[in-house]
């Protein structure tokens, strides 16, 4: 097996799923003994949290890079970094190395591409929602994305950033998000992408109204494929 690095923290919630996700994978394709080689760092979120302007997300990429540098001298052949939002400064990461960083919203769209999904929504971070980093990859795969709801994105990033990130799993949370889904059922997707690693822990990802894209499910695997040479 290939030894792969994870840089984590971000927040430590998601880097535990990650960490279980891909080392089930690895055990059901291995032998029940077998463990997944990994190389983890785990940042300080408190560095990397909530960020707004450009001069913070150079400073949050300074960050992921350095990481990266790290865990590539360490012997990591290839890395992923354990959070949907910072994938905003993916490309100044990848330049940072020379080994290939997995990309998770390409994992995603390489998943709903072989689905045949034409038609779905994000619900995830402000930036992830919002932004473009990560609605082009999944548009590029033949996916087209419903515009976000704006009320949504508030609500979304209390329940992210308030509760998740720190291990707090509601049944407020978990009432709002159906409420969300079926909103978008409602509106015309045919599935949706989980595009915040930690929004697991309030969805239940294989009994929905919508068939459920979990990234972190699908990134962890395409992790594991790796790790295993088929990647």
């Amino acid at each position: 097996m290939r030894k792969l690095g994870l840089i984590g923290g971000m927040s430590w919630v998601s880097t535990r799923t990650y960490y279980e996700h891909i080392n089930r994978i690895v055990q059901q394709r291995t032998d029940r003994r077998s463990s997944a080689p990994l190389l983890i760092e785990s940042l300080d979120f408190a560095q990397l949290y909530a960020l707004r302007t450009e001069n913070d997300w150079s400073h949050a990429a300074q960050i992921l890079a350095d990481s990266a540098r790290r865990l590539e001298a360490a012997g990591a052949g290839a890395l992923i970094i354990g959070a949907n939002s910072m994938h905003r400064v993916f490309e100044l990461v990848a330049t940072a190395v020379q080994i290939p960083i997995l990309h998770i919203a390409e994992s995603v769209g390489e998943r709903m591409e072989e689905d045949g999904v034409k038609v779905a929504a994000l619900l995830g971070t402000r930036n992830v929602m919002t932004e473009s980093f990560y609605r082009r990859r999944l548009v590029s795969h033949g996916v087209d994305l419903l515009p976000p709801d704006l009320t949504n994105v508030e609500t979304l990033d209390r329940i992210i950033y308030e509760e998740l990130m720190v291990g707090r799993a509601t049944r407020e949370a978990e009432r709002a998000l159906k409420s969300m889904i079926t909103t978008i059922a409602q509106e015309g997707a045919k599935a949706v992408v989980l595009a915040c690693t930690e929004l697991e822990q309030v969805v239940d990802v294989d009994a929905n109204v919508l068939p459920i894209y979990d990234s972190a499910q699908i990134h962890a695997q395409a992790a594991a494929e790796w790790i295993l040479g088929n990647g």
